[in-house]
């Protein structure tokens, strides 16, 4: 078993059972309020949460994100999500790509799932660090590998430092964003690995030219925490030190939204688990939401039917909310009124003062 094969084992196995969420820190989407229309004026079935996302039509703006690849387990669990996503007309993300970069080791099966998901958006998956060293043909035939509709390249330092024999050098990141951003041709989107998006980072990738982000915001699953329980010693104990570390998921879509309309896509991904998250996340102003951990702990505990029974309940809860606030569709929703509780507040202050900042 190589160290890549062990590492996805170890963090599908943590991420079904093992205790690796935040233990204070939320995702601060309960202090978005959404204000209750008594007279909404709609009819439940009348509500279109059809969303545009990446050059296709989604039926709802859930995307099952980025999760698994690069060992044998994760085969059977990518190609019944894509299949999932197909059925649902949802999106679909892959886990890190880092594992095909060596065709010799012969992953690539377990990333391959466009034959059970031949319309739906899939979306690619590399991380920064290897952005800076791959060629961008190499990353192009990644992607026609998979046949992968865009490319995320996720950003995880303090993920690496913690993870035994991470990576401990990310000079050079925006570079390769740059490089892969104009070389390929598909889009590129920016993705965290859930400690989020500050307003100085969001503003780093605006000025590169970058147009698509994921939060992936802190509140959910620690990746901290992940590879501090496959740690020892010293990684163990910084791991503990930085378990809470991260831009809460709300916080981050802030942030987002102050460079619009630079930004054109803003994924919510870090800590969605209910349809009333996905809600407060879109009226915030994400473009869409994305869930992981919750679809695979349904998957491994009841099989695909509990895995759609899920998302069905996400999708229902969706449009309930929509019909509570008299949303027709998700142009309305993301108009919607709300209220910010006192610590998101906090946060939508200093991502505005970030935004003036920055126009002197």
């Amino acid at each position: 078993m190589t160290d890549i094969d062990a590492r996805k084992r170890d963090h599908i196995d943590l991420c079904v059972s093992g205790d690796v969420g935040f233990r204070h820190k939320t995702t601060l989407l309960e202090q978005v309020e959404l204000v209750h229309d008594a007279v909404p004026e709609l009819s439940f079935d009348a509500i279109d949460t059809r969303c545009r996302l990446l050059g296709k039509t989604l039926r709802a703006p859930l995307i099952v994100a980025a999760m698994t690849g690069g060992t044998d387990r994760a085969r059977a669990i990518n190609r019944e999500l894509a299949a999932l996503a197909e059925r649902r007309g949802l999106g679909f993300g892959l886990g890190s790509q880092r594992a095909m970069l060596d065709e010799s080791a012969g992953k690539d099966d377990t990333y391959v799932v466009r034959d059970v998901a031949p319309t739906a958006l899939i979306l690619g998956n590399l991380g920064g660090v290897q952005a800076t060293r791959a060629s961008v043909e190499a990353v192009r035939h990644l992607l026609q590998r998979v046949g992968a509709d865009a490319l995320c390249v996720h950003l995880n330092p303090a993920m690496e430092l913690v993870q035994p024999g991470g990576d401990r050098d990310f000079v050079g990141v925006l570079d390769g964003i740059d490089r892969l951003r104009d070389g390929l041709d598909v889009p590129l989107i920016a993705k965290e690995t859930g400690c989020g998006m500050g307003p100085r980072a969001v503003a780093k990738l605006v000025a590169r030219g970058v147009r698509h982000v994921d939060v992936s915001g802190a509140g959910g699953t620690s990746w901290v925490a992940v590879e501090a329980a496959r740690a020892e010693g010293a990684a163990r104990t910084l791991g503990e030190a930085l378990r809470e570390w991260g831009v809460p998921t709300a916080a981050s879509i802030l942030a987002c939204r102050e460079a619009r309309p630079r930004l054109k896509t803003i994924l919510a991904t870090g800590g969605v688990a209910t349809g009333l998250d996905v809600a407060r996340a879109l009226a915030l102003g994400a473009t869409a939401a994305g869930i992981a951990r919750p679809v695979l702990q349904a998957l491994q505990g009841g099989g695909p039917e509990a895995a759609e029974r899920f998302l069905e309940d996400v999708e229902q809860e969706l449009r309930s909310v929509m019909l509570l606030v008299g949303a027709r569709n998700l142009a309305e929703l993301g108009r919607a009124e709300v209220l910010l509780g006192p610590d998101l507040e906090r946060w939508a202050r200093a991502a505005s003062r970030r935004r003036e900042k920055t126009k002197r």
